[in-house]
């Protein structure tokens, strides 16, 4: 094979969601995705922030890179918090979970 070097794509996230939130029936089903879509921008800023890669955190958390890679997806797995607690160890960080109150919405009883 000819020499390959890794050259990672820019990759525009704002852009991409303003074109796809065009999209019909795109925004409702990101929205209803919201919170999984928050907390992978939370693990991948925390890791990027890091310095290491999904091999050198799964190393510290015992686990495999493509085991790292679902973490940091948004897709049918939901972490637990001790996986969370794993993930965020191996950055050195520590995980905090709040709830927050919901929005008023019209017709909603107290």
């Amino acid at each position: 094979m000819a020499d390959l070097e890794y050259r990672p794509v820019a990759h525009d996230h704002a852009t991409l969601l303003e074109r796809a939130l065009k999209r019909k029936g795109f925004a409702q089903a990101y929205e209803g995705l919201e919170a999984e879509y928050r907390l992978v921008r939370e693990l991948l800023g925390a890791r990027v922030r890091a310095g290491l890669t999904q091999a050198e955190v799964a190393e510290s958390m015992g686990t495999t890179k493509s085991a790292v890679s679902r973490l940091e997806t948004v897709g049918k797995h939901s972490p637990s918090v001790a996986t969370l607690k794993k993930y965020a160890k191996a950055l050195e960080c520590e995980v905090e979970i709040r709830l927050v109150p919901a929005p008023h919405r019209a017709g909603r009883s107290a």
